[in-house]
């Protein structure tokens, strides 16, 4: 894992990026689904009170004009929502849509560069939950007087409460019920897909491989994602632990082997050559396999999209629909 990866790079920011903020700054665990909460006052839609995902109230008097996103998957939210044009800040990490990259950045790994932000004169601030965003830099511009709403979701209903909960703090709450029911209906049928396979193989999602095996924790994002494409989550033993030794993951034994890191130039080959994987039932039958990492851990509006890339990983020759998938990292896996 290489915590110098360059701006705007693909993946930045993805599970490799939260690995490096989550050791880096610490990783928040159990704060279980969504907690977010509208109330609006009678009769209008400003001003609206939206409790967010760490449960902080944040008051919003007119709709937002000067959006700062300080997370790739908010930013993908709000252009997907059609509030993209009110974006004026946002992350280093902006790889989608496009557009999304001409944006100042405003955080990096260093953190959230505070004299710009207040510069933009931003009036919602969209940050990151569980060390998305540090803990600090968020209690900082709420010192500023900064309108903050911090967005996490664990699992994916809360992808889905998240998206709604943005919805209602940028004005386009229709256009958020619209979004999560199409999304809802792709991953109803992703699920129905999976329910009909036999099997649910071990399943080893590679993050990275340096010094150590990086690895999804139990009850993580990326594990709850594994399950629900029709594998059995092969973790690490601690939610606090994103690591794994090569002797644990020998005896796991994974069938399957999806390649998390697949954008960094990680593919089949390469596992195929890690010292002590030979015997691991996944390299012996060649069940290696890239996935497009942004669009299975980054939790916004190209989820489906991500569990049906994961599943047709897992369960070749599943049949998803029409839901597209990118499987070009590797073109001769």
């Amino acid at each position: 894992m290489d915590a110098r990866i360059p701006s705007k790079a693909p993946g930045h920011f993805g599970l490799r990026g939260l690995l490096i903020a989550c050791l880096t700054i610490g990783s928040v665990a159990g704060l279980g689904l969504s907690t977010a909460v509208v109330v609006r006052a009678t009769g209008s839609s400003y001003p609206t009170a939206i409790v967010d995902d760490e449960g902080m109230s944040t008051t919003l008097t007119t709709e937002p004009q000067r959006i700062v996103s300080l997370t790739p998957a908010n930013t993908e939210i709000v252009f997907a929502l059609g509030a993209g044009p009110r974006l004026v800040g946002g992350s280093a990490s902006d790889d989608y849509p496009p557009e999304a990259v001409d944006l100042p950045d405003v955080n990096t790994y260093e953190g959230v560069d505070f004299e710009q932000v207040v510069a933009l004169e931003p009036d919602l601030v969209l940050a990151g939950g569980n060390a998305g965003t540090a803990p600090d830099d968020i209690a900082r511009m709420r010192e500023l007087g900064l309108p903050v709403v911090v967005v996490w979701a664990p699992d994916v209903p809360g992808v889905l409460a998240d998206i709604k909960l943005i919805g209602s703090a940028v004005g386009a709450a229709d256009e958020a019920a619209a979004l999560t029911t199409e999304m809802q209906g792709h991953l109803d049928r992703v699920s129905a897909a999976v329910a009909a396979e036999r099997t649910r193989p071990r399943t080893f999602y590679d993050v990275g491989y340096d010094a150590e095996i990086w690895a999804p924790a139990p009850d993580s994002f990326v594990a709850d994602m594994v399950e629900r494409a029709g594998g059995e989550a092969i973790t690490t033993d601690d939610p606090s632990v994103w690591s794994i030794p090569l002797e644990t993951l020998v005896v796991a034994d994974p069938e399957v082997i999806v390649l998390g890191d697949a954008a960094y130039g990680v593919c089949p080959d390469a596992i195929v050559g890690r010292a002590g994987w030979q015997d691991m039932t996944a390299v012996a039958n060649g069940d290696i396999r890239p996935v497009d990492d942004q669009v299975v851990t980054r939790p916004g509006p190209r989820l489906a999209q991500g569990l049906a890339s994961l599943a047709q990983a897992i369960h070749p020759g599943i049949d998803v629909g029409d839901i597209t998938s990118d499987h070009s990292l590797c073109p001769a896996a």
